[in-house]
């Protein structure tokens, strides 16, 4: 891809609610070029390309037959993320998967070696870590703000997505639940932060078995749960630090991304990981000396510096990486140590026993505070 003398070509597989968030931001982006929305229902494509000014549209096969296609941005229903990657990369192409990599380990497995074999790469979302939010925390703790990290506590808790969904069955069966829909935001940010994952507790449990479509055509209409709706973790990660995280489709206090991580020398309370912007605020304990009583000391606000375009920032990190020849930082190896993770967290759920994880990742650099999506950086 690195010889290409045009922007990098990029297809969309699956024009469902998410494709409109990406396809918003690829299309404004002057590195890329988005050539392609393929789907199973044709009509359905045929419309989101027209909808973004995408040029052509039809079917996955026609989509991966197209030379001047170099990534392949994966947005199918989790149960088939592995069989579709496993095609763009046997069609010679980039992946760019929407998370999780795979439901299983085996599958995520697969992937990354077929991917390796093949000499092309795999990233995954969520992306919302490299958004200006979560980087600008990122580059404070990096910079040793609050002394070395040793805890987190983060959680999310709503109601569930049948609120809005308008075919949220997916959500509530294999391969869903919060644990894997939204897992994925919180468990990514902690290990960029800690590192790897080696041993997981947890709880899990569904409070009620059927649920009811609230919007959409299909409103009134019901269906099973067949996986925990909520999800409790305790999270030891290889340098000795750890973690509690709390992951729940049951709450009628909705409690957006609350995360607060605290290290030797201070805390910070980053923005919400399923969003690419927001302020943190951080507490050092020395700002706590000379006060008395019930005073608090007044948290040091963390601008958000970077950039907060939305979905799609992956891709665009991904193709950059691609050009220059280093690893991207959304990478598959991260999205299944990631999964690892979440599966041993429902192993531990079902049997009660700390459960070991056996992957390892490598530390993830913050980006450089220009970095510049609306820049063109590539020949």
């Amino acid at each position: 891809m690195s010889d290409v003398k045009r922007p990098v070509g990029v297809g969309l597989i699956g024009a469902g609610v998410i494709s409109a968030q990406y396809l918003g931001n690829l299309t404004t982006f002057p590195d890329l070029e988005v050539r392609f929305v393929a789907d199973i229902d044709l009509e359905r494509a045929r419309a989101r390309a027209q909808e973004f000014g995408v040029p052509a549209s039809g079917t996955t096969e026609e989509l991966l037959a197209d030379d001047g296609i170099d990534i392949v941005v994966n947005l199918t229903l989790p149960s088939v993320h592995a069989e579709v990657d496993l095609a763009i990369i046997a069609a010679g192409k980039h992946v760019w998967s929407e998370k999780p990599i795979a439901t299983t380990a085996e599958d995520a497995r697969r992937v990354l070696d077929a991917a390796a074999a093949a000499g092309v790469r795999v990233a995954v979302a969520p992306d919302t870590v490299l958004g200006a939010g979560l980087q600008s925390a990122f580059r404070a703790i990096a910079e040793g703000r609050i002394g070395v990290p040793r805890t987190a506590t983060t959680m999310v808790l709503n109601p569930g997505p049948e609120r809005w969904h308008p075919a949220p069955e997916f959500l509530f069966q294999a391969g869903g639940g919060p644990l894997l829909d939204l897992g994925p935001y919180y468990l990514t940010t902690l290990v960029s932060v800690f590192g790897s994952v080696v041993r997981v507790a947890a709880v899990g449990s569904i409070a009620r078995p059927q649920r009811t479509v609230e919007s959409g055509p299909r409103a009134g209409t019901t269906f099973e749960v067949t996986v925990p709706t909520h999800s409790a973790l305790l999270i030891e990660f290889e340098s000795g630090a750890s973690a509690q995280a709390t992951f729940s489709f049951e709450s009628a206090l909705p409690r957006a991304g609350f995360f607060e991580i605290t290290g030797t020398d201070g805390a910070i309370v980053l923005p919400d990981p399923n969003m690419f912007d927001g302020e943190s605020a951080l507490w050092t304990l020395e700002s706590w000396k000379g006060l008395t009583g019930p005073a608090r000391p007044t948290p040091e606000v963390v601008a958000a510096v970077g950039p907060s375009n939305g979905r799609g920032l992956g891709v665009l990190e991904l193709a950059r990486s691609i050009a220059a020849g280093v690893p991207e930082r959304a990478s598959g190896a991260l999205a299944a140590h990631v999964l690892d993770v979440m599966l041993a967290a429902a192993t531990s759920a079902e049997t009660g026993a700390t459960v070991e994880v056996s992957s390892r990742v490598p530390a993830v650099e913050p980006l450089p505070a220009d970095w510049n999506p609306t820049e063109r950086t590539l020949p």
